[in-house]
């Protein structure tokens, strides 16, 4: 009944206002708030949110605040297409298997149907876009959308864009919690790796990296924070500049850094593989290999950056570089503390090993 007397209600509206575009509204209703969204809107919402539609990065945001069961609708796969390595879609599934997919935006490729959002009866709308989407999507519904920054992984706009959502949803303490945790895991590895003499660091490239798809070993990442977090020489930052970023690069580039350990996405780790089958002189060429230093862990960046993945990610290779520095921590029971607090999963890194994601060395010629 809800949902039919807000779609009455909502189409309505959306007849009575103006075919052209128009500004976020800045008047609160009755029993209303203003905030200000990330790109500056003034959008009024209710006093109190219920019910939310969550697009773009927005949903990864509402499971991380805790607001799995407020969701009505989201943009994204279906739950028959989500992987593992999509944490928190993974484990939100069956909860969200009869909410509404109102939309998507994998690739970058932005479409949303705004008579499927009407239909969820939301309160708000989450969404990670532009000024001109939000408002058209606001236009359309009769509902509040509030826009989010995209956010990098760890960056202060990811932060900000919690902070909005938390807001507006009332959970500023769990919002502060999250930041709290990812504070204290930054600062236990800079404890555990600051007294590492310069000329004790070791290096590693990041490889096989996942962006728009998977990646041979010649996809690298520059500026990476699990890298930086363990003080790790990373040689592709080089000449880099500040910027975080992912690229291909030729073979003979990684030949010149010839690093002293690989990290391997595990979404790459087959394409590396293959390309071992045909080019194994290239492979026994690099010390990494031969030393047995070749290691995967999880793909991170499935539909955006997976927070929860990349930080247990940091104490993975955080160990392996330096097992000495990190005798005392338990790589295991730290990855299911870090899983429990994020998804609520504690074993999920049983779940990550169960489809191929588990972290350790690889071996290229089995």
């Amino acid at each position: 009944m809800r949902k039919i007397i807000a779609f009455i209600i909502l189409a309505a509206l959306a007849l009575s206002l103006p075919a052209c575009g128009g500004e976020a509204e800045t008047a609160p209703e009755a029993g209303g708030r203003v905030i200000s969204d990330a790109l500056g809107r003034e959008v009024s919402v209710p006093e109190t949110v219920e019910s939310i539609v969550v697009l773009g990065n927005a949903p990864r945001m509402a499971v991380y605040l805790g607001l799995g069961d407020m969701v009505a609708g989201y943009s994204g796969m279906a739950g028959g297409d989500i992987s593992p390595l999509t944490a928190y879609a993974y484990v939100t599934k069956e909860a969200w298997a009869d909410k509404s997919v109102v939309g998507t935006d994998a690739s970058g490729n932005t479409s949303y149907n705004s008579e499927a959002i009407i239909l969820t009866g939301a309160d708000v709308i989450f969404c990670t876009a532009a000024s001109d989407v939000a408002d058209r999507l606001q236009r359309e519904t009769g509902i509040a959308c509030v826009a989010l920054e995209q956010g990098t992984l760890f960056g202060e706009d990811f932060e900000r864009s919690l902070r909005i959502m938390a807001e507006v949803c009332g959970v500023e303490e769990r919002a502060e919690a999250v930041f709290a945790f990812v504070d204290a895991c930054f600062e236990e590895l800079s404890a555990l790796t600051a007294g590492i003499p310069e000329e004790g660091r070791h290096s590693a490239l990041p490889a096989a990296a996942t962006f728009r798809g998977a990646h041979g070993i010649e996809g690298i990442r520059v500026n990476d924070p699990v890298m930086d977090s363990v003080n790790a020489v990373n040689p592709a930052d080089e000449g880099a500049g500040e910027a975080k970023d992912s690229y291909t690069v030729d073979k003979e580039q990684i030949l010149a850094w010839n690093p002293e350990y690989i990290f391997l996405d595990s979404g790459g780790v087959a394409l590396v593989r293959q390309d071992y089958a045909e080019r194994a002189d290239f492979y026994a060429s690099l010390d990494a290999v031969r030393n047995g230093r070749l290691y995967q862990y999880p793909s991170s960046t499935s539909y955006y950056d997976n927070m929860e993945i990349s930080l247990a990610n940091c104490y993975f290779v955080g160990s392996v570089l330096y097992p000495e520095a990190f005798a005392g921590v338990d790589f295991e029971a730290k990855a299911g503390e870090i899983f429990a607090f994020f998804l609520g999963e504690e074993d999920y890194l049983d779940v990550l090993g169960e489809y191929g994601a588990w972290y350790g060395p690889v071996e290229l010629g089995e």
